[in-house]
């Protein structure tokens, strides 16, 4: 019949608006909801990012603070007294083991002029000889130098020097180009020794050395 023909036509197509709505809407939905979830992505990564910069600025400022207040340590071999400018921990004398033993330490040592001594013994292992030849204040020691290179503060110069080669192996040290003595008193022990070296043409490339030459250094502190 037309009018019930007629009355399921206008049926179907409210249910289909009404599909089309419920369709329409979860859309609309998600795509709020997907949006909201991205901006909200954007703003925690702009929070933790902005967090981090501060952690790390907070951090980088501390350490720069602590290292402020932080002096540099090393030792001036051959004087009693400091560049001006640098503040003195304590002045002492060279100290070693003997050129001749084949055992023991190899390091130059500056030994206080006010050591806390420990107790007597009777064993043979005598290491500790006087220097025929020091303070201890970021250092740098430029081997082959007498300057420093720009952006260093120049703390003294001298030359480089180490036991004998014929003896046995020791430390390289910058002893100061004024060299001073401890005392007028004499020693002749023969214990730690300081000779100037040399350089050595070969596998040394010269130039830009120069053979059988003066090793000079520097000591340089920023």
């Amino acid at each position: 019949m037309p009018l019930l023909d007629g009355l399921r036509a206008t049926l179907k197509a409210d249910l289909d608006v009404k599909n089309m709505n419920d369709h329409l809407k979860t859309y609309i939905s998600l795509e709020i909801k997907k949006g909201f979830e991205n901006a909200m992505n954007d703003v925690m990564k702009q929070i933790v990012n902005k967090g981090i910069e501060e952690i790390n600025t907070t951090i980088i400022a501390a350490i720069q603070e602590n290292l402020a207040g932080k002096g540099v340590t090393y030792i001036r071999w051959g004087r009693k007294g400091c560049p001006a400018g640098a503040d003195m921990i304590y002045t002492g004398q060279v100290g070693g083991n003997a050129h001749s033993h084949k055992g023991g330490g190899l390091n130059y040592l500056c030994l206080p002029n006010d050591p806390e001594n420990g107790q007597h013994q009777s064993y043979d292992n005598d290491q500790v000889y006087g220097g025929n030849m020091n303070l201890v204040r970021h250092a740098s020691r430029q081997d082959g130098r007498k300057t420093c290179y720009k952006g260093w503060n120049l703390e003294y110069h001298g030359y480089l020097m180490s036991d004998h080669y014929t003896h046995r192996r020791r430390d390289y040290a910058c002893v100061d180009i004024n060299a001073e003595p401890l005392d007028n008193k004499n020693g002749g022990e023969n214990g730690a020794l300081f000779y100037p070296i040399r350089t050595k043409c070969g596998s040394l490339r010269c130039p830009p050395y120069t053979n059988e030459a003066d090793v000079l250094c520097v000591v340089c502190t920023k």
